[in-house]
């Protein structure tokens, strides 16, 4: 169970650091989701409020079902392997650091994740057309499932910590936990999204956190370079019993 809070926990911090990368890849979204609705509901956040908690469900959906596929392959993979946690925290921490120079600018690797995902929303982002304009919140739900498939590097991140769980009901709840993290970014872009806009494409700010993601990713791989005492015990167990 620890070893799923700290996974839980890691996945709301990328979420909720690297959720400035959202105002810049998903400002557009937020627009579409917007653009049939009248000029009162525009100028009034409370009327605005039930679309986009409805699309951020639809969003979050997608994340939780990525997650359980993630969750489940990751569980092939580990369970031949002695120690699949300590394998997770690695893999996970690799990313967090891709993130950290990817929001900073200093490495577009994770551009080459986002172009693989891209063969997928092609034949998934058509879809979205029936939902156009949005016009009820019913609507505003599915285009929030259909847009959590964008190609995005966090995200690409977070179900790197999804793979490590190794099973498709944690998996899923960690998607759930990373996209909780994204939410206050995101809510409040909807009214707010021209100044957001202008200050997340600050330099010295996307720094910032791609310098914290980084630290974190570091944090993250420190605790393979230093194991929990029982994992350690654990691994020794199987060992003998071999």
């Amino acid at each position: 169970m620890m070893m799923l809070e700290l996974y839980s926990l890691s996945a709301f911090l990328t979420g909720l650091l690297g959720s400035i990368h959202c105002v810049g890849m998903c400002g557009g979204i937020v627009g579409a989701l917007t653009m049939g609705l009248p000029a009162t509901t525009h100028q009034s956040p409370m009327r605005l409020m039930p679309y986009l908690l409805t699309y951020n469900l639809g969003r979050l959906g997608s994340y939780a079902f990525a997650g359980g596929i993630a969750g489940f392959l990751g569980g092939q993979f580990t369970e031949q392997l002695p120690q699949p946690h300590l394998v997770g925290m690695v893999i996970s921490g690799i990313f967090m650091i891709l993130l950290g120079l990817y929001l900073g600018g200093w490495w577009q690797v994770l551009t080459k994740f986002e172009k693989l995902g891209a063969t997928l929303w092609r034949k998934i982002q058509p879809i979205s057309r029936y939902f156009l304009p949005v016009k009820n919140p019913v609507q505003a739900l599915g285009l929030g499932i259909i847009w959590g498939w964008l190609p995005c590097g966090l995200v690409y991140t977070a179900l790197m910590l999804a793979l490590a769980t190794g099973n498709a009901i944690d998996g899923s709840l960690l998607m759930l936990f990373f996209g909780l993290g994204t939410l206050p970014m995101l809510l409040t872009m909807g009214a707010t999204a021209v100044w957001l806009n202008r200050i997340t494409k600050h330099i010295a700010i996307r720094r910032g956190v791609g310098v914290l993601i980084i630290l974190f990713g570091v944090y993250t791989l420190s605790g393979f370079a230093h194991p929990p005492h029982h994992q350690l015990q654990g691994a020794e167990m199987c060992y003998y019993n071999e």
